[in-house]
C-alpha cells in the first residue's frame, strides 16, 4: 500500500521574479542583438549563440510558469514526476515546484455522504428500511489517489455495503436477554458502524469522523402488522402495571381492615372483595356497583 510522503516546496514568490527576469531578459536580448548587429562585420557565430542564449531563457521563463500553484487551507497537492509519485505539498499559500510536475489537487475538508433509504432484512429476517449519513475525510492522500481506483465513488459503496452488513447483523427490536437492536441501541449501533467503515474506508485512506442513522423503519408491507403488534404490546405493558398497582391497593385495603379490626372477613368474602376490588381497579369503563341492602352476607 502507498504512504503519504509529506514534502515542502519553493515559495512561489521568490521564483516569480525569477521568472519575470529571464522573460524580460531574454526579450531584451533579443531586441538588443537585432537593432545593434552589423551585417557587414559580424562575428555570425556570436550573434546565433546569444539569440539562441536570448530564446532559451524566454522558453525557460515560460515553461516554470507551469511549476506555479496555489493551495487553500485544507487542501493537498500530490506531485507526481513521469509516473512516480515524489510527495503531497500540504502547506497553504503560492509554490513553485518542477513544471513538468503532474500535481493532482485533493481536498482534505470534511464531507457528508447522504446515502439512500435501504431495503434490507434485519437479523430476524424482518424486511427494514434503513439510511445513514457518515462524514468524512481524506487522511492519506497517497492511499486515496493510487490504492483504489476511484476514492470516492469507493466510498459511497463500502459504505453501502456496511449498512447492509449491520443491519443483518442486529434484530429491528426485542433483542434477546442483553442483546443490542437497532432502534433501542442507537448510540452503540452507531459506534458499530463507525468501526466497520473505518476498517472498510481506511484502505483508501479514508478517515470516517461521524456516522448516524438517519431512518429506520419496517418496510411497508409489513409496516401495519408490526404497528398492531407494538400496540399490543404496549397494552400488555400498560396491564402489567395496572393489575400490579390493583394488587398493591388491595392488599393494602385489606391489611388495613384487618389491623383497624374495622370488619371480619372469611377467605370466601374476602376473595368476593378481592375480585370486586379488581373489576373496579382494572376495568376499562367506569364501574356501576350494585348496593346491598340486605347484610353482607344475604
Amino acid at each position: 500500500m502507498s504512504r503519504e510522503n509529506t514534502i515542502h516546496t519553493t515559495s512561489g514568490w521568490l521564483m516569480l521574479p525569477v521568472a519575470f527576469a529571464l522573460f524580460f531578459g531574454g526579450l531584451a536580448g533579443l531586441v538588443t542583438l537585432v537593432c545593434t548587429v552589423d551585417v557587414e562585420r559580424a562575428n555570425f557565430g556570436w550573434f546565433i549563440v546569444l539569440f539562441i542564449v536570448a530564446v532559451l531563457a524566454m522558453i525557460a521563463s515560460l515553461v516554470s510558469c507551469a511549476g506555479f500553484f496555489t493551495l487553500q487551507p485544507n487542501e493537498a497537492r500530490v506531485l507526481v514526476l513521469f509516473g512516480h509519485y515524489r510527495g503531497t505539498v500540504r502547506d497553504s499559500g503560492f509554490h513553485w515546484t518542477n513544471p513538468f510536475m503532474s500535481k493532482i489537487k485533493l481536498s482534505l475538508r470534511a464531507r457528508n455522504l447522504e446515502g439512500e433509504k435501504l431495503k434490507v432484512n434485519d437479523k430476524r429476517g424482518n424486511p427494514i428500511e434503513i439510511g445513514v449519513v457518515v462524514v468524512w475525510h481524506v487522511e492519506d492522500t497517497a492511499e486515496a489517489l493510487f490504492d483504489v481506483n476511484d476514492y470516492e465513488r469507493y466510498v459511497k459503496i463500502q459504505s453501502e455495503s456496511a449498512v447492509r452488513h449491520l443491519a443483518n447483523s442486529y434484530p429491528y427490536d426485542h433483542g434477546e436477554g442483553d442483546e443490542l437492536t437497532l432502534r433501542g441501541n442507537v448510540d452503540d449501533i452507531c459506534v458499530a458502524l463507525q468501526k466497520e467503515l473505518q476498517e472498510r474506508l481506511g484502505k483508501a485512506g479514508v478517515r470516517v469522523d461521524e456516522a448516524r442513522l438517519t431512518h429506520l423503519a419496517y418496510a411497508p408491507e409489513i409496516a401495519q402488522a408490526m404497528l398492531r403488534r407494538q400496540q399490543a404490546e404496549a397494552v400488555i405493558a400498560a396491564r402489567k402495571i395496572i393489575v400490579h398497582a390493583a394488587v398493591s391497593m388491595i392488599e393494602m385495603a385489606l391489611k388495613d381492615l384487618s389491623e383497624k379490626k374495622v370488619i371480619e372477613l372469611d377467605e370466601e368474602r374476602k376473595a368476593a372483595m378481592v375480585g370486586n376490588l379488581l373489576v373496579v381497579l382494572c376495568g376499562e369503563t367506569e364501574a356501576k356497583p350494585v348496593i346491598n341492602t340486605g347484610t353482607l352476607y344475604q
